[in-house]
């Protein structure tokens, strides 16, 4: 039978809230300072957590833990009332006493002879919310009814829309209603499910019917923190609690090209040469796994690569970075280096017995690094400098799921290996969904210790809850088709909502050869993405812009050269992104959550405040519907204003997507002498508007200045001016406004 809490016992105030004591489990609730909620059952505290960035937040001193109606308790904060009720119901509720959320008494089954319990939460959430979350999600970014796995899987095929789960799974929902939207995170790394049912209004005689939510785990501390508030003071709170996300260098914002199957360094020269003798931008090449011997990890192979480094160096002086892959499989073998010394530091998952588990992956027979124990990090950390001796500027994790192609049951390492989880000891029940996130802390420590001076890029297939510490991500295999174009924004608009701002897809798909109509829509989503990567295998078609004809090669020009013009848009992005937790990609309902119209749009998304991008998501388009959110909005291209809240018909020739500029809008973009100006688009009459610029200070740990710049009408004139502690004053910067017709 499962054990539920029992009747309520006694309670115990302490700082921020306190415990209350069940007859046969306790509840730890606190509110932290920065108006975070925690709750812990059976004892369970904030930590030991992979999720968080560095000590908890201190409890807020003005939360008190005081008897409430009923028999039961409640903690009253600023932002958030928590009622649990006699029999272990906590309700969370806005200042106003609007319920967001409210989770039924838990469930546990204890196992025979000890060890782990499995347990259940089942929660109800008003009947106009809508879910989001849960990591990459290919059906996203509104999450429907259904099931879904938090187990970080490769599914061993270009995937589509349907397939589920994918490689970054996290106990992460963001759940958005009519009073307030809400981050619920559940701290366990243990496999699980979330079952969702969406509410509906006016259900049944009149009724409304909440949705609910069921969240069953096979293990790990029943533990939650609960953030409210505006989307973006939620998403703050939740970068206060995880990390601030890694600041990418300027480089990384730019266009990448990526191939599994280059070759040779014959063919990098070629392709290279192609973008330049053809005026496209292009900043970083990534090499893939072909670029190894035997395809071991930390190796080059020197019949195809012989002089990597001076390709490195040639590359760089034309502005463009070398990537690497890095797979977490290493070669069982002697005389491999990375296995010898690997060995020597006994750095390799073990079984229950204390044998090396081995696996199969692209070099054949291999072993696996346990990133769970910081003294493999600290050897595994070193290892990249290799990579930076060879003239690397970039990593990209990949396979680390993990995965292996032995059959284990599943593709990934038996749940009886033995991991050391920070020397608490465990197995990879535990630890498989944060052996990436591990992987990738290892990979950014060691890049600080052996580059200090410059910002580590990196981004990783797969991770957990806190990897924009160490990072991004981007789509993984996606499936060449429509249905993968389409896949591919609702996975960065979903990452972006669980905290990891810098994400993209392969433009093109991973697979296939995708028809010229569908690489350039492909590409010119691609062009407003944080990660702007072309990638294939080697099975696929080719993805260099002129391999499509004239006409595309042209409009993937416009494409490339608007990115370039927006760099320091993005840029900007990044450095708010650090700061606030704030994503580039947000969805349209970013600044009105209460817009339920807005709410159900997938097809578009905010780039920041100023921008609103409708990508060309369908075939044979030329046309399309774009729900704005209020104001005034003008199209970018034709300068045309539309007012919202509504729906309007917008132009998308094959030449462009539409785009559109947010009335009031100052943008940061790149003037053709390479220095930074300002575009100002209009405000309507009688409103003001305004924006923020942060230069990046190059490509170390500087500090920039934010800049505020404030639009206004004065007469017949838009007048824009700088607004700082000194004062009122002319922008340094060239001013450019836009929108007066």
């Amino acid at each position: 039978r499962a054990r539920v809490p029992g009747p309520v016992q006694a309670a115990e105030p302490g700082p921020g809230g306190g415990v209350i004591r069940f007859s046969r489990s306790e509840l730890r609730i606190t509110v932290a300072v920065n108006g975070a909620v925690f709750w812990g059952w059976d004892g369970a505290g904030p930590e030991p957590s992979y999720a968080l960035a560095g000590r908890c937040p201190e409890p807020d001193p003005r939360a008190v833990l005081e008897p409430d109606t009923n028999g039961g308790w409640r903690v009253v904060a600023e932002r958030v009332t928590v009622s649990v009720s006699r029999h272990g119901a906590v309700e969370v509720c806005t200042p106003g006493g609007v319920m967001l959320r409210r989770d039924l008494p838990p469930r546990w089954w204890e196992p025979v002879g000890g060890g782990a319990a499995r347990w259940v939460q089942r929660s109800e959430v008003a009947a106009d919310a809508r879910f989001f979350g849960l990591g990459g999600r290919a059906s996203g970014p509104r999450l429907r009814d259904g099931t879904y796995r938090l187990w970080n899987t490769d599914p061993g095929h270009a995937f589509g829309s349907g397939d589920d789960p994918l490689y970054i799974t996290m106990p992460v929902q963001l759940v958005v209603a009519d009073a307030a939207a809400h981050l619920v995170f559940h701290d366990s790394s243990w496999d699980g499910t979330v079952t969702l049912l969406e509410g509906e209004e006016g259900a049944g005689s009149g009724h409304d019917r909440t949705g609910r939510c069921e969240l069953r785990m096979e293990g790990g501390p029943l533990r939650c923190w609960v953030m409210v508030g505006t989307p973006a003071r939620v998403l703050h709170t939740w970068a206060s609690l995880t990390g601030a996300p890694a600041l990418p260098p300027a480089w990384a914002l730019g266009h990448h090209h990526a191939r599994w199957g280059f070759g040779s360094e014959q063919e990098v020269r070629r392709i290279v040469a192609g973008y330049q003798e053809r005026g496209l931008p292009l900043d970083a090449v990534h090499l893939d796994i072909d670029h190894y011997d035997d395809h071991q990890v930390f190796t080059v192979d020197h019949e195809r690569f012989p002089k990597l480094p001076t390709l490195a160096e040639e590359l760089r002086r034309d502005g463009i970075r070398l990537v690497s892959i890095v797979d977490p499989a290493v070669k069982a073998e002697q005389g491999n280096t990375v296995y010898d010394s690997g060995t020597a530091v006994d750095a390799f998952v073990r079984d229950p017995s204390g044998r090396t588990v081995e696996g199969v992956v692209w070099p054949g027979e291999t072993v696996f690094p346990d990133f769970t124990d910081a003294r493999v990090r600290a050897w595994w950390g070193g290892l990249y400098e290799e990579r930076l001796a060879l003239g690397f500027a970039g990593f990209w994790h990949d396979m680390n799921e993990p995965t292996s192609f032995s059959a284990f049951g599943e593709s990934t390492l038996p749940r009886s290996a033995r991991h050391a989880l920070e020397g608490r000891g465990g197995d990879h029940r535990e630890a498989h969904n944060v052996y990436a996130l591990c992987m990738a802390r290892a990979a950014y420590e060691g890049l600080r210790g052996l580059a200090p001076g410059e910002r580590p890029f990196l981004f990783s297939r797969s991770g957990w809850a806190g990897m924009q510490r160490y990072g991004g991500t981007w789509s993984g295999d996606v499936a060449t088709g429509w249905p993968g174009l389409r896949a591919s924004l609702s996975l960065v608009l979903g990452l972006g909502l669980c905290g990891v701002p810098y994400s993209g897809p392969d433009v093109g798909g991973f697979d296939g050869s995708p028809s010229p109509e569908l690489f350039l829509r492909w590409f010119q989503l691609g062009a407003y993405l944080p990660l702007f990567r072309t990638h294939a295998s080697m099975r696929a078609g080719r993805r260099e812009p002129w391999e499509f004809g004239s006409e595309v090669l042209e409009h993937a020009r416009v494409a490339l050269l608007e990115r370039r013009r927006l760099l320091p848009y993005f840029m900007t992005l990044a450095q708010l992104a650090r700061r606030t937790g704030a994503p580039y990609v947000r969805p349209v309902w970013w600044g009105a959550p209460e817009d339920r119209a807005l709410r159900d749009c997938e097809d578009a998304f905010l780039l920041g405040d100023a921008l609103l991008v409708a990508p060309v998501l369908d075939p044979g388009t030329d046309r399309r519907a774009v729900q704005l959110p209020r104001g005034r909005w003008y199209d970018t291209a034709t300068e045309q204003a539309y007012e919202g809240p509504g729906q309007v018909l917008v132009d998308a020739p094959p030449a462009r997507i539409p785009v559109l500029a947010r009335a009031g809008a100052v943008l940061p973009v790149r003037n053709e002498d390479g220095g930074t100006g300002l575009e100002v688009w209009a405000p309507a009459r009688g409103r003001t508007g305004g924006g923020l610029v942060v230069p990046d200070a190059g490509d170390g740990w500087g500090e920039p200045e934010i800049e505020r710049y404030v639009a206004r009408w004065e007469g017949r004139r838009v007048v824009v001016r700088r607004e700082d502690e000194n004062g009122v004053r002319e922008p340094s910067r060239p001013v450019r406004v836009r929108g007066l017709g």
